[in-house]
């Protein structure tokens, strides 16, 4: 176990925990090197096949720990440094082909915001909240939350949520379509596992293809979308996950995945 961070492997799915509770699960620098080192190590590691982020005891992360900064035109360095690290995380977990899964068990603000929209899925405690928070302390906003946000909920929405600051409720996040769904409080490590578990389960490189297309759409037109649709069904036709599954809706049973 690091100092900050806790991570395990079993079944193709790495369960990686942020451990500062008695901060908060707060972003300092130990954190930041942490994620930064552990996440790409995930994404490249052929025998994980899911991703799961989360944050220990009722709090997901609150972002960066304020008692690491001076509050004065020095910690303009420190900030850089902070954000410049968590950046390569956001990047890895945004990018890869492994399904990722943020499970927010708690309050996710500032840095942990960014952290918790970039996952493909995002499961919410139902005593959660969201908080883009930045505001507050005279700062615009890091961990890719300004990227994310137009895209999940719209320019106008996104103009609110970051102006007005103010927190979001686990159901609210799934109506904004900042969460994917709210679960129930003494289910939730459970159900968190069940999605990470499925996704391992299923055709993985399928998976990467899609998440592909999908966010790389922004920047095509029609015609180059449609290109890449089938440049990727070709591709994927190739696999032996492509065998398994026609064998399987032929044979009207389950087909056995294994992202080859």
């Amino acid at each position: 176990m690091d100092e900050t961070i806790d991570v395990e492997c079993a079944d193709g799915v790495a369960r990686v925990t942020m451990t500062r509770p008695d901060h908060h699960n707060s972003l300092n620098r130990e954190m930041a090197d942490e994620l930064a080192e552990a996440v790409p190590e995930l994404v490249e590691d052929d025998d994980v096949r899911a991703i799961v982020l989360t944050g220990t005891g009722n709090v997901f992360n609150t972002g960066a720990d304020l008692t690491t900064l001076e509050g004065d035109p020095t910690d303009a360095r420190r900030l850089r440094k902070l954000a410049s690290r968590l950046h390569q995380t956001i990047r890895h977990l945004a990018s890869a082909s492994n399904p990722v899964v943020t499970g927010v068990n708690g309050v996710a603000a500032g840095a942990g915001f960014g952290l918790a929209l970039s996952g493909d899925a995002v499961l919410v405690h139902e005593d959660a909240r969201f908080e883009f928070a930045y505001p507050a302390i005279g700062l615009s906003g890091d961990g890719g939350a300004t990227f994310f946000l137009p895209r999940l909920v719209g320019l106008r929405r996104a103009m609110e949520i970051t102006l007005l600051n103010e927190p979001i409720a686990a159901e609210q996040a799934v109506e904004d379509g900042l969460a994917t769904e709210v679960v129930p409080g003494d289910e939730f490590d459970d159900r968190l596992a069940e999605v990470a578990a499925d996704l391992a389960d299923g055709p993985t490189k399928a998976y990467a293809a899609i998440k592909r297309l999908l966010t790389k759409s922004y920047g095509r037109d029609l015609g180059a979308q449609l290109t890449a649709e089938t440049d990727a069904l070709a591709r994927l036709a190739t696999t032996d996950d492509y065998v398994y599954g026609h064998e399987a809706f032929f044979s009207d049973s389950e087909p056995t995945f294994r992202g080859q």
